[in-house]
């Protein structure tokens, strides 16, 4: 480990040399790209240097215990006990900092609602849940554009699809994939009984043309008119697109923009989102006894969390955590979640590491 972060500190040095050149700050892409690499390496770099100084404190201890004076010796001998818990804290920090990372995590994403079991309280669910992932984005200061939502006339949603961008949204957004339930009692059931629906979310990470060859000829384009339950999402005119990629089947549809070429251009967008997402599945299969060790990267069959009204509560069940603050919750606070999922996953990787 110690070699490693010295090699990240000498490319830091050098990257701090190349970005005080006259050459590099001419090249303004040749600058941009360093410059994100200098900056991804300055937690680290920062961390291993306090790593340094605790560790010359710890040694200037021992050597003041074994000739400094008697009444410096129980002040040296308390420095080096914390300068020796200390150093196992930020050895303990430089380990997850030097964990490999996901490359997709500073990505935009592509989010996908589906009402699933339990009809128009399903579909009310999926309304929910798309409020408090907005409402989430906006407390991140992520942007969020809609793509297409198919409304039902009770206010509920069949299904939605939507873009979040900045910076580490992947990050934050792929934990929430999964079968996501609530129990609540519907305004609809006159004897009060609980009901229990459910709602899929998919996460996929938003990928540029580089990343995914699409041939054209594959592709059918057609254009529709926009379609819903009513509002500010339809479009009299024929500007929603429908594309469909013959090979795989997949189906996009874009009717958020009033412009055809923008509607075609984040269909193409989404299109290539589940082409990557397909490929990475096919990996991972291969891999599966990483994937299982991972918390946040399970399928959409798989039941991530409740939302139970009468309890107040939300239980995710990937790590047996639940908080009695539904209704913040359901308001977009959900860093807490996603901060325990995050830390667990992080743990499962360590463990991974060590064996």
């Amino acid at each position: 480990m110690i070699e490693r972060l010295k090699d990240a500190e000498k490319r830091y040095s050098q990257l701090e040399e190349l970005l005080a050149s006259s050459e590099v700050m001419a090249d303004m892409e040749k600058y941009t790209a360093l410059m994100k690499e200098y900056k991804t390496l300055s937690p680290l770099v920062g961390k291993f240097r306090e790593y340094l100084n605790t560790e010359s404190d710890v040694a200037d201890a021992v050597e003041l215990m074994e000739s400094g004076e008697p009444e410096m010796r129980d002040f040296a001998a308390e420095e080096y006990k914390d300068g020796k818990a200390r150093l196992a804290q930020i050895e303990e920090e430089l380990k997850i900092m030097l964990l490999p990372k996901d490359p997709l995590d500073e990505k935009n994403v592509v989010v996908e609602i589906r009402a699933g079991a339990g009809g128009d309280e399903a579909a009310l669910f999926a309304a929910d849940l798309y409020r408090m992932y907005t409402m989430y984005a906006d407390s991140k200061r992520y942007k969020t554009e809609l793509v297409n939502v198919n409304e039902t006339g009770l206010g509920g949603i069949k299904e939605i699809t939507f873009v979040v961008s900045g910076d580490g949204a992947y990050s934050r957004f792929k934990y929430e994939v999964g079968v996501h339930r609530v129990q609540r009692v519907p305004e609809t059931e006159a004897s009060g009984r609980i009901h229990t629906s459910t709602a899929t979310v998919a996460v996929l990470p938003e990928v540029e043309d580089v990343e995914v060859e699409i041939n054209q000829s594959d592709l059918v384009i057609e254009t529709i008119k926009s379609s819903g339950a009513g509002g500010q999402h339809i479009n009299k005119t024929e500007s929603a697109i429908r594309l469909i990629h013959k090979p795989t089947g997949i189906v996009i549809e874009c009717q958020d923009e009033r412009s055809q070429f923008k509607n075609r251009d984040r269909a193409m967008k989404l299109l290539r989102a589940k082409l990557y997402d397909m490929k990475r599945a096919e990996q991972d299969e291969k891999i599966a006894s990483e994937r299982r060790s991972q918390v946040g990267t399970g399928d959409r069959s798989e039941r991530v969390r409740t939302y139970n009204y009468h309890q107040g509560r939300v239980t995710d069940h990937r790590i047996g955590l639940t908080l009695y603050s539904l209704e913040a919750v359901l308001n977009g606070d959900i860093d807490t979640l996603i901060d325990a999922l995050a830390t667990a996953d992080t743990a499962e990787k360590l463990k991974g590491a060590s064996e």
